[in-house]
């Protein structure tokens, strides 16, 4: 079943109910600063365990030393929690939400 959804009356984009269900249960992966992890350590993880590209996993570090946190991925519960497994074994604290 496909529905229709715009924003613009002159725009219809036909979408999958299916990728509708997908968008709902994205959830986040955040990670937290704290006051002994190392810049390069935190960067290091995010490329090695979330498969960011250095310049991402930079952005992200300085994020979330900045603003004390900061939604590191986006994906369903099962594509995160080996994520969130492997950033908290480098002790680096992260949840899911």
């Amino acid at each position: 079943m496909n529905v229709f959804v715009s924003t613009d009356e002159s725009v219809e984009e036909e979408v999958s109910i299916e990728e509708i269900i997908d968008l709902v249960d994205q959830l986040d992966l955040i990670v937290y600063n704290d006051d002994f992890n190392t810049f390069d350590h935190v960067i290091d993880t995010l490329i090695k365990v979330c498969k960011h590209e250095a310049h991402q996993a930079e952005q992200c570090t300085h994020l979330i030393h900045f603003k004390g946190k900061c939604a590191v991925k986006k994906g369903t519960y099962d594509e995160l929690k080996p994520m969130r497994t492997g950033i908290t074994d480098a002790g680096i604290q992260a949840n899911i939400v």
